[in-house]
């Protein structure tokens, strides 16, 4: 993959990054930054009012963090279970830039609260809260799919190189059971979305994919107990946004269209490796979802 650094390839491109404030989808969107983009970076936790006490990144952080990466943020407090909220930040893309080239769908809620997380992920599903199902469908598959509904338009009826691109982060274990129904469910209904949208929008020339990372160490991880064998396979957040930004790299990236990507499988294709210069693919043996929340 080329240096994209001193190139700044996508630095006419005009991308949304969903679920920024922290974690992979700040990682997310200062990958596209340092290529040169604009992002605009969206999430509930802002200056004065963080979504999580303890972990206080905020949208106007993430922001920051790209410009001075070399591209150009711009926050935007989105909640994206309210319709208004998404319809209102898609709304300023096109006020403000007139299209949209890339959208990344990070955002979930499914793991809130966080408080005593690895207790309930193990709970058998009858003894489950029906909250799960809120976090996990209402703020996650749904909020996934009315980005989806307010983006799409703004990628419409432009003639650009490679197309649009859409890309949803998820999680994929080749067809294992993945620890819990509402988990499992949720992560099967992205995945499944992003084919879809890409049987209705390969016309169009829009590339619509999911991706999933490995084990990724991000701020709300714990390591403690954790075998030496798994803490040396660790993923850093940057390694899903260079997976994106391959992609986004892509010209060619419509024959990619409608699949469930491990970010690995994409580090191989395009020859990028993480932050540290190592390939990780091993995704299917290092994570358990009933004992690692921490995506």
């Amino acid at each position: 993959m080329m240096d994209w650094k001193n190139s700044r390839p996508l630095r006419e491109k005009i991308a949304v990054v969903t679920g920024a404030s922290r974690s992979s989808g700040k990682a997310i969107a200062c990958v596209l930054g340092e290529a040169g983009a604009t992002v605009y970076v969206t999430g509930r936790s802002v200056r004065g009012h963080p979504l999580l006490k303890k972990y206080p990144s905020t949208i106007q952080d993430t922001a920051n963090e790209v410009t001075k990466k070399g591209g150009k943020g711009i926050a935007v407090r989105c909640d994206h279970t309210r319709d208004s909220d998404v319809e209102h930040l898609f709304a300023k893309v096109r006020n403000e830039q007139g299209r949209l080239d890339i959208l990344v769908n990070n955002v979930w809620g499914g793991y809130l609260p966080y408080e005593d997380h690895g207790k309930w992920f193990g709970l058998p599903f009858w003894k489950q809260s029906m909250d799960r199902w809120e976090g996990m469908f209402t703020a996650g598959v749904r909020a996934h799919l009315m980005t989806n509904l307010y983006g799409i338009p703004l990628m419409l009826g432009r003639k650009q190189k490679g197309g649009g691109l859409i890309v949803s982060t998820t999680y994929w274990n080749r067809g294992e059971y993945l620890g819990l129904i509402f988990y499992d469910m949720a992560k099967c209904a992205i995945n499944r979305m992003a084919f879809g949208l890409a049987e209705e929008l390969r016309k169009h020339h829009i590339t619509a994919v999911a991706i999933s990372p490995g084990w990724m160490r991000v701020e709300r991880m714990s390591i403690e107990g954790v075998p030496k064998r798994k803490l040396e396979r660790i993923e850093s957040p940057e390694y899903l946004g260079r997976a994106i930004l391959a992609l986004a790299m892509d010209s060619r990236r419509l024959e990619k269209t409608g699949k469930t990507w491990e970010v690995g499988a994409l580090a191989k294709l395009y020859g990028f490796t993480d932050i540290d210069g190592r390939l990780h693919d091993y995704h299917t043996e290092i994570r358990n979802p009933r004992t690692d929340p921490h995506r």
